[in-house]
């Protein structure tokens, strides 16, 4: 919905992400906002923005496979996992950081392809299992191969990134970058949707047998979705492997993979802004829950570590559970019902 006199006078305006001049610039108020916040934000928060920032990266392409195409994906944190030694690899051999990113992202695509191959015949639960290989087979492959590649059990150190000589090794440095390489994958996401893919996309995943008699190649079409959810996230694997300087299989597990899925449901699986605000709504609060399970522990109330974390876990679950019982379409529906009704303000909106 659009405020009253706005209107389109050819069909490329009016499929415009950003439509009008209040948006335009009420988004470019908040990417400077994000820009300048390391001038007054403290060390802790810098450092959970670029973790938010990598984590909404792996989101955004598990909502290209998984929201936009219908293919359920379990095993995102072991392509996020593949990215991150992809790039700890190359980074060691001495590739500059524009060439780890893409190259990280293109082999925990191209490793997306195997599992995405039973696509074409099983769908759903059982979809969901073959994805769940490959997290599974993820630590395994890693292990078992010569240590001289990915250094086996002990995993890999990752120098700072350099860019034009430029050594990135601050943590305002490196949020920028995340942020950057957000804006960059949430642009491309957001156009995906508008393309010709993105529309035989969600011609599959609403009914695959209509999609493949308008023409659509059902194979062609699943191994795109995953390609291209894989690829961001072998980019997220690559900004946490220069984020955190030390990867190791430890690091990718279902649990990760679990709260991926978890993030999409409760921002809107249908649209790349639910990945984003699920991603936020969710870090933000395993945040405040482990702040204050911290703040019980310097208490010393007589409970325990374990009975905290206990706590603190299904609370947080408790909570996603109830965002999801009473908005099943995720925070970026409730997001729409919020912006419709401010725009036809003071009118009734039901």
């Amino acid at each position: 919905m659009l405020p009253s006199g706005v209107f389109f006078t050819d069909h490329a305006a009016e499929a415009g992400l950003l439509r009008t001049l209040p948006q335009r610039l009420w988004l470019a108020a908040l990417l400077a906002a994000l820009v300048l916040l390391p001038l007054v934000a403290g060390a802790h928060l810098i450092g959970l923005l670029t973790m938010l920032c990598i984590t909404a990266i792996a989101v955004l392409g598990l909502q290209i496979t998984t929201g936009m195409a219908g293919q359920v994906n379990l095993g995102q944190s072991a392509f996020v996992g593949a990215g991150a030694f992809v790039a700890a690899r190359l980074a060691l051999a001495g590739l500059p950081l524009p060439l780890v990113l893409p190259l990280a992202g293109l082999a925990a695509a191209a490793g997306s392809v195997a599992f995405a191959l039973p696509a074409m015949r099983v769908k759903g639960f059982y979809l969901a299992l073959t994805t769940l290989a490959a997290q599974v087979m993820f630590p395994i492959l890693i292990i078992r191969l010569p240590a001289a590649w990915f250094g086996g059990a002990d995993g890999l150190g990752v120098d700072p990134p350099t860019v034009a000589g430029i050594r990135l090794g601050g943590a305002t440095a490196m949020y920028l970058l995340c942020l950057g390489v957000l804006v960059v994958m949430a642009t491309a996401a957001f156009n995906v949707g508008r393309s010709r893919a993105g529309r035989a996309f969600r011609a599959m995943r609403d009914n695959d047998n209509a999609a493949r008699v308008l023409g659509i190649d059902p194979l062609r079409t699943k191994l795109a979705a995953f390609f291209a959810g894989a690829f961001f996230a072998g980019v997220a694997g690559a900004l946490y492997a220069y984020q955190v300087r030390y990867v190791t299989t430890e690091q990718f597990t279902l649990w990760q993979s679990v709260w991926y899925v978890g993030m999409l449901l409760v921002g809107g699986m249908t649209q790349p802004l639910g990945a984003i605000l699920g991603t936020l709504f969710v870090t933000l609060l395993q945040e405040m829950l482990r702040s204050a399970g911290g703040a019980l522990l310097d208490a010393d109330v007589g409970l325990q570590g374990g009975a905290i974390f206990a706590a603190t876990n299904v609370l947080l679950g408790s909570v996603i559970l109830a965002g999801l019982i009473f908005e099943p379409r995720g925070l970026a529906h409730r997001w729409g019902l919020v912006v419709a009704a401010y725009r036809i303000w003071p009118y009734p909106h039901r």
